[in-house]
């Protein structure tokens, strides 16, 4: 019997099969095989399928909406796309803020945005982040001076409170660091995540200089601690005078040459703080550096107040693998008035001053003084 006849034969006896009793089954599914010569199991399939039912997709419904997607998607991008356990503590933060923007939520929606996991929103945004989803050369010289003066420090896990600094500088010379360009300087606190950003034309002594005069004014904690590369922005004869003839010297310190890990605080924040808003194009036009210092001071309100990160705790290797334990996401604003290493004037400026901000406005600035940039560039 060629497969047509079997498919019609099969369509006549179906319906007949499926209203007939256990008897009556049994007798027409011994037929089915004699005549169409199938295995019983399959005959059975063959005879119990129903093309017109919709099946299931196997496992639990999905708890989350396109309602709810909408919102982390918003929230997502608007937080510079940071990582699925960072975003699950920065939604009950962004939630208010949203809802002020785009009119109140339903207390269901509003409840599974506020209990969702980290491994719900990585398979919720993952079609997301392949929407909306090369690194640049190296422009570090090192200094070969002071270097038996500044001791070499490879680990930070001693540090218990603010103040403790490491600073690298980022290049935007594109594929060519020949010439002049503009510079980036990023300036984290170990541990906070408390981060400052600025620009600077060429990285002189002088202009290096008073940018970290800048950033020290802004910093709502004391500097103890300034640790770096050996980039010769650094390792200078001006800036250790800087910080050890003040009245409570600044311990100064420096990984070993081309060793990254050495400075990994400010390492990692080299992308997400410096390329993700200027890319890896060569800025060589002086007149944007004021522009650009105005985008990292809002880039750097949202990121302070509004953009939790994770601090790494425990670190143990067993064979092959290392296993890592961080704590809970909070925002370095939150981790500051933690510590209880502030006076109280200075927290209730903190306080006032998160009050006063709205992420999505910042979002907004960052957005606009961006676009004002690359146009300038063109």
């Amino acid at each position: 019997m060629v497969n047509q006849s079997k498919r019609e034969y099969l369509a006549r006896i179906k319906d007949r099969y499926r209203h007939a009793g256990r008897k009556g089954k049994a007798r027409i599914l011994d037929e089915f095989c004699a005549v169409c010569g199938h295995h019983r199991k399959h005959a059975i399939r063959l005879l119990n399928a129903d093309h017109r039912r919709v099946r299931r997709k196997p496992g639990r419904p999905r708890s989350c909406g396109a309602d709810e997607l909408q919102v982390l998607e918003d929230i997502w991008l608007n937080a510079d796309c940071p990582c699925s356990v960072r975003l699950a503590g920065m939604i009950k933060l962004w939630l208010p803020w949203y809802e002020k923007r785009h009119g109140d939520l339903d207390a269901d929606c509003r409840q599974k945005l506020e209990a969702i996991r980290p491994r719900t929103l990585d398979r919720l945004l993952l079609p997301v982040r392949r929407k909306h989803g090369h690194r640049g050369l190296t422009g570090t010289r090192h200094g070969d001076y002071l270097k038996h003066g500044i001791p070499i420090k490879i680990s930070h896990r001693d540090v218990d409170q603010p103040g403790f600094i490491q600073a690298d500088t980022v290049a935007h010379g594109g594929n060519n660091t020949e010439g002049d360009f503009v510079w980036s300087l990023t300036f984290t606190d170990v541990f906070t995540g408390w981060t400052e950003n600025g620009a600077v034309w060429n990285k002189g002594e002088a202009g290096v200089h008073e940018l970290l005069r800048r950033f020290e004014d802004r910093l709502p904690f004391r500097v103890r601690g300034f640790h770096t590369d050996n980039g010769g922005e650094f390792i200078n004869h001006h800036l250790h005078s800087f910080y050890r003839d003040r009245d409570e010297p600044v311990q100064m310190t420096r990984g070993r040459p081309g060793r990254k890990n050495d400075n990994p605080h400010v390492e990692q924040k080299n992308y997400t703080h410096v390329r993700g808003l200027l890319g890896y194009r060569r800025i060589d036009n002086p007149d944007v550096v004021e522009d650009i210092n105005l985008l990292y001071e809002a880039a750097n309100l949202l990121r302070n107040f509004f953009c939790t990160t994770r601090r790494l705790i425990d670190k143990q290797r067993r064979g092959s693998r290392y296993y890592k334990r961080y704590d809970a996401p909070a925002t370095p604003c939150e981790r500051l008035l933690a510590t209880s290493k502030l006076y109280p004037m200075q927290e209730a400026a903190l306080i006032t001053k998160s009050m006063a901000l709205d992420p999505y406005n910042l979002r907004t600035l960052i957005d606009a003084q961006r676009a004002k940039i690359m146009a300038r560039l063109r």
